[in-house]
């Protein structure tokens, strides 16, 4: 049991019990991991005399808030299994994970319970607020209103004295049961309940600790949904158990408002996805390396140099100044932009994984970074390739090991069909492998394209290269009458910078489907770029809902 998920929560409040654990940037309030205790402490006695019971579960919306971890950390330690919901996904939606959860109590905001309905609701016996923990709402011949007045008494019964350290006894709770049920958007519409146990969780937590990503008094912004994987294991599972002090943007994170928030927490580590970081480098920096005297300079080996190191230390100064390591996750990072970071010399790696493996599959280390790979698997994981010639013929990345779900719940067909025969996870990704162990994605087995004459056209790849060129905003690579096509949202603040007309817009884009062509074989050949007017939908992950474009 030494390293059970449950008791690693009750050794860290007893362990770090004066330190700063969680902080609303917003709000300006923390609480100390003791306090942190106490909080949950409270929503025990709650569980306690609402009678909720082992393995009931627990749905939990809401933005990254302490409060959010603080009923996390409370229906985990209780033994309930927590089911977050991202506070973005349609009300429809997240009503029917409700319903299909079974989740018995919710915690979210009061703006998301406006847009409920509890005569939909099939098992729910009360809803909270996730701000103060007021009941808005309870189901028919409950008494929750009741109790809740008596709680303040109830805690002084229980506590005469406030609560100390020796009271931190949480649920004794096998490893192998379930933790979390994490509902996933996928770009392919219908979701699905991974059910990730305690021991899932508790490996990737293990990982981090190994990997100088976690420790005593790091300073941590979390502005990645923590009802994502990546996000909730790393940002703040990881750092809790380890004494870090986790600030919480409780914002939408726009690269101004992140920034600022930065230059502010000054985080230790970071965790973040491609699209900030891309954002950042075309916004900031590519501007000014595309300056003639830069770009002349950049040529004189003398002055490159110290150049690149100015550029690094400006880069740095910008996510804070005092972090040893920006870790990539969530998508693929462009290839430009990866480029661009290593020349010169910026702290920072790349994981991959999947929900499903809770989250971590593989990270490619500073130190040991080798370029357009995901890296090596990570401990307690295997990979494999599907493929006869794995170092140089793509096929199914697939898994197995202690990250790996228990399942889809209640959906045992989803559950049969991810696994093959002796037992492996089919990730749905095709890659290959060197000998070294790396791991190269070339795409989705599920996005890939079937060319004319049996080609494998992998669209993320050729999505690559158009992203990276001159009013590109977004864009989708897809399949029309047998061609390749690729839907193009343009740039529009960039072009009235420069001054682009509409009117031109057609001619540059041809010039870049010429000029992508140029880098693509004959195969996979763009036909046609079309210019789509509004913004791509998007999942929660903002990866583009392709099944909407794909006809």
């Amino acid at each position: 049991m030494a390293n059970n998920f449950v008791r690693q929560f009750e050794r860290s409040i007893t362990e770090f019990w004066d330190l700063k654990a969680m902080t609303d940037y917003v709000a300006k309030t923390t609480f100390t991991y003791s306090q942190v205790g106490e909080e949950v402490a409270k929503l025990h006695i709650l569980f306690d005399e609402l009678h909720v019971q082992k393995n009931d579960k627990i749905a939990l919306v809401g933005r990254n808030t302490p409060q959010w971890a603080i009923t996390f950390l409370s229906a985990v330690t209780y033994g309930a299994i927590v089911v977050p919901i991202l506070q973005d996904f349609h009300p429809n939606d997240v009503q029917h994970i409700i319903n299909h959860s079974e989740s018995k109590l919710i915690f979210l905001s009061d703006n998301q319970w406006e847009d409920l309905d509890e005569s939909k609701f099939h098992s729910v016996r009360g809803v909270f607020s996730i701000s103060d923990f007021r009941c808005l709402y309870q189901g028919p011949g409950e008494t929750i209103q009741m109790t809740m007045k008596q709680l303040a008494n109830k805690f002084k019964e229980r506590y005469p004295n406030g609560l100390q350290k020796e009271d931190v006894h949480y649920c004794d709770k096998d490893d192998h049961e379930v933790a979390v049920i994490n509902y996933t958007s996928g770009t392919t519409g219908y979701s699905k309940g991974v059910m990730l146990t305690g021991d899932n969780l508790s490996s990737n937590m293990e990982y981090a600790a190994t990997t100088n990503l976690v420790g005593k008094g790091y300073e941590i912004l979390t502005f990645l949904p923590l009802a994502h994987a990546y996000g909730c294991a790393f940002d703040f599972l990881s750092q809790f158990v380890k004494g870090a002090h986790i600030t919480f943007l409780n914002r939408i994170p726009s690269p101004k408002i992140l920034l600022k928030a930065m230059e502010e927490v000054k985080p230790t580590v970071i965790f973040s996805v491609p699209l900030i970081l891309e954002k950042i480098y075309k916004n900031n920096v590519l501007p000014k390396l595309n300056k003639t005297s830069m770009k002349l300079a950049l040529s004189i080996p003398i002055l490159s140099g110290k150049i690149h190191s100015e550029i690094k230390n400006a880069l740095v100064k910008t996510f804070g100044g005092e972090f040893i390591e920006l870790v990539i996750g969530g998508a693929a990072l462009n290839k430009e932009v990866e480029e661009f970071l290593l020349k010169i010399g910026f702290p920072f790696s790349v994981g991959y994984g999947m929900t499903e493996c809770g989250p971590l599959i593989s990270l490619n280390r500073r130190g040991k970074y080798v370029p357009n790979s995901v890296g090596t698997v990570v401990d307690d994981m295997e990979i494999r390739i599907d493929s006869s010639d794995p170092e140089n013929v793509p096929g199914e990345i697939q898994v197995k090991g202690r990250n790996v779900m228990k399942g889809y719940y209640k959906n045992e067909e989803a559950t049969a069909n991810s696994f093959t025969e002796d037992g492996w996870m089919r990730t749905g990704d095709v890659g290959i492998m060197d000998k070294n162990g790396y791991v190269f994605i070339k795409g989705r087995s599920k996005t890939m394209i079937l060319g004319a004459s049996g080609q494998n056209i992998y669209p993320e790849q050729i999505e690559a290269k158009l992203n990276n060129l001159p009013f590109v905003s977004e864009c989708i690579v897809v399949q029309r009458s047998e061609k390749i096509v690729a839907l193009v949202y343009p740039d529009f603040a960039a072009m009235d910078e420069m001054g682009i007309q509409r009117a031109d817009l057609d001619a540059i884009m041809d010039e870049h489907r010429k000029k992508v062509n140029e880098q693509l074989a004959a195969y996979e050949r763009l036909s046609a770029i079309i210019i789509h007017p509004t913004e791509f939908e998007k999942t929660p992950k903002k990866s583009i809902k392709r099944y909407l474009y794909e006809n």
